[in-house]
């Protein structure tokens, strides 16, 4: 495709991303499908064969969008498929940063990606500029955020805030053995138990998929996500 593009007059150094853009809105508007363990194309027709209602293709569109057809922004699209992962991230080698790390690769991670989400840590945002004011563009404009409420870590209290403010979906995670604070336990947190290697691994898949159950609720009706903000202030306006 990429060959494709720069055949139609597409300058060498945006095909690639035209083609990126491209697999996206198809992804988007759902046609893109994995069959045989590669993501094909499919045609409109049969999109609507498979779709057990007419609006599935909106299952997961943003805020304010009218047109299954409407297209997107390179910019917009690189928001739209990614999940920001808030966590004590802590220097590397130490037990915060083993914990980030087995809760992105092992657990997280693996449940947004049948969600055909990417998901970014702050150490891994990749684009030039100030890193407090990219981490605040991930909270502001990221189609999901995951809390990881381990450690009661400040940086992720002051973070979850930011994204309660917004009124945007967000989904609490925390180990066991930490308490949840007063200010955020009336909103639903999966509690991971990572005791020991012997209570987590027999689960892994279960919070996978808890993680994921709640990740598909929170998309399908930003609107009903609860927080602190919502739960005391109900309108949009405080």
């Amino acid at each position: 495709m990429v060959d494709a593009a720069k055949e139609l007059g597409v300058a060498a150094d945006a095909a690639e991303e035209a083609v990126n853009t491209f697999v996206v809105n198809l992804r988007f508007v759902g046609l893109l499908e994995t069959l045989s363990g590669a993501d094909r194309i499919i045609t409109v027709d049969h999109l609507l064969e498979e779709l057990p209602t007419s609006d599935r293709i909106h299952e997961y569109a943003p805020a304010g969008t009218s047109s299954r057809t409407e297209l997107m922004t390179s910019d917009q699209a690189h928001f739209e498929s990614m999940a920001f992962y808030i966590t004590p991230i802590g220097e590397v080698g130490t037990e915060q940063r083993e914990h980030s790390d087995l809760f992105l690769g092992s657990i997280v991670e693996p449940a947004l990606d049948s969600l055909k989400l990417t998901v970014i840590r702050a150490d891994q945002i990749d684009r030039p500029g100030v890193i407090t004011k990219q981490v605040i563009e991930y909270l502001m404009k990221a189609r999901l955020v995951i809390a990881d409420l381990s450690y009661h870590n400040p940086n992720v209290f002051y973070e979850l805030a930011v994204r309660h403010m917004l009124r945007k979906p967000v989904v609490q995670i925390m180990r066991s053995l930490d308490k949840i604070p007063f200010d955020v336990n009336q909103v639903r947190t999966i509690t991971i138990d990572t005791t020991s290697i012997y209570t987590l691994t027999p689960k892994l898949d279960a919070y996978r998929a808890e993680i994921a159950t709640q990740v598909r609720r929170a998309l399908e009706n930003p609107d009903s996500v609860d927080s602190p903000i919502s739960i005391y202030f109900p309108s949009k306006e405080p």
